[in-house]
């Protein structure tokens, strides 16, 4: 009974001093954790960028993880565990390690991307270099992502003795698979190509005008598989990314920003032409949303009953262009009505017993 009391005794001993290292290795790598995050905090404060800032915060949660994983990695060796404590322990660590290494590695892409959305303004004026780097790292980004995912989920799954030693067989049938998968999911992988494609070929890019299936909007969001269009009255389009690569699409932004707006008025053919085009100047010149390249009035296309003028005038992106044309519509509508009637275009009938008038009456007006 004595040896059984005395086994028992040296069993919760050796249990509390394994529950103690660990406990107390816990603490250390949480100090640790603390120290280093302070430093380098302290460290990257000191720098004028503030790239550096997102990537110790993006950082700071998986190195938490791993300096606990290190911690208790290392206390486990100084514990005299059972063997079949000792297999579960390994088992265990195959799961963590490959994951915290997977994260701390998507957290750094990811740091990397942040970077970039902050280095690169797409609210400046001339923001096509900003959108072209910025659409090309969220894509890229992604498609990291989702290799590194992939990658340590292999890994993870490796660390099974029974998924790794039919791994070999697994690797035999993955010709068969891959194309039995790649016949099933023929879309998916069409859109996730594209989307790759769409990376380094740019046809759009992130913040750009587009008209599509007949509707006009902004790319909102790139994502390797659709692409999301803001339309003007803040409704969301949903394309598959094959879509802009297959199909015809206008991009207002392709180059530059700039766009030249056009306005069309039609007025009586007696109309003052002359007239109406210096007060087009001075609507076009005095408007802010005007960027001073271009503007013109000219007489495009004459009917009979009345003649088609069109303004012609540039802006700095697609959104001001609408509001100039609304305004230069608006203000030679409001001068033709208010100062130039006779400019409102009118249908003209002649009598029949008038017109025979007319044709009797000499060139001096008296009648014969």
């Amino acid at each position: 009974m004595a040896m059984i009391d005395l086994g028992l005794s040296r069993l919760w001993e050796k249990r509390l001093e394994a529950g103690v290292t660990f406990v107390i290795a816990i603490v250390l790598a949480l100090v640790a954790y603390r120290l280093t995050m302070l430093a380098l905090r302290r460290f990257v404060d000191r720098t004028p960028s503030r790239a550096d800032n997102v990537v110790v915060e993006r950082i700071a949660a998986p190195m938490r993880w791993i300096f606990l994983a290190v911690a208790l990695s290392m206390a486990a060796r100084g514990v005299d565990l059972k063997p079949h404590t000792a297999a579960l322990w390994q088992q265990i660590a195959g799961f963590v390690v490959p994951a915290l290494v997977g994260w701390m590695v998507i957290a750094t892409i990811r740091a990397v991307n942040d970077v970039v959305d902050l280095r690169y303004d797409v609210t400046v004026a001339d923001n096509l270099k900003a959108r072209r780097k910025r659409t090309r790292y969220t894509i890229l980004t992604r498609i990291a992502v989702i290799c590194v995912v992939f990658i340590t989920l292999c890994m993870m799954l490796l660390s099974i003795p029974a998924i790794r030693t039919v791994g070999v067989t697994l690797m035999a049938s993955a010709g068969l698979a891959g194309l039995a998968v790649g016949a099933a999911a023929q879309p998916a992988l069409k859109n996730l190509i594209a989307g790759i494609q769409l990376a380094f070929t740019e046809p759009i890019r992130l913040d750009d005008v587009v008209i599509i299936e007949g509707e006009w909007g902004r790319i909102e969001e790139i994502r390797l598989t659709y692409v999301v269009v803001r339309i003007w009255d803040d409704r969301r389009l949903v394309v598959p990314v094959s879509k802009f690569l297959e199909d015809s699409f206008q991009n207002w932004t392709r180059s530059n920003a700039q766009l030249l707006g056009s306005v069309f008025v039609y007025v009586d053919p007696a109309a003052d032409v002359a007239r109406l085009r210096a007060r087009a100047e001075l609507i076009v010149r005095d408007n802010p949303r005007w960027d001073k390249r271009f503007w013109n009035l000219q007489v495009t296309d004459a009917t009979p009953d009345a003649i088609q003028l069109r303004v012609l005038a540039t802006a700095q992106d697609a959104s001001i262009a609408f509001d100039l044309r609304c305004d230069v519509r608006e203000g030679l509508m409001r001068y033709i009505a208010t100062e130039m009637p006779e400019a409102i275009v009118r249908r003209r009938l002649v009598a029949e017993g008038f017109a025979h008038a007319n044709d009797a009456t000499p060139t001096g007006g008296v009648p014969r």
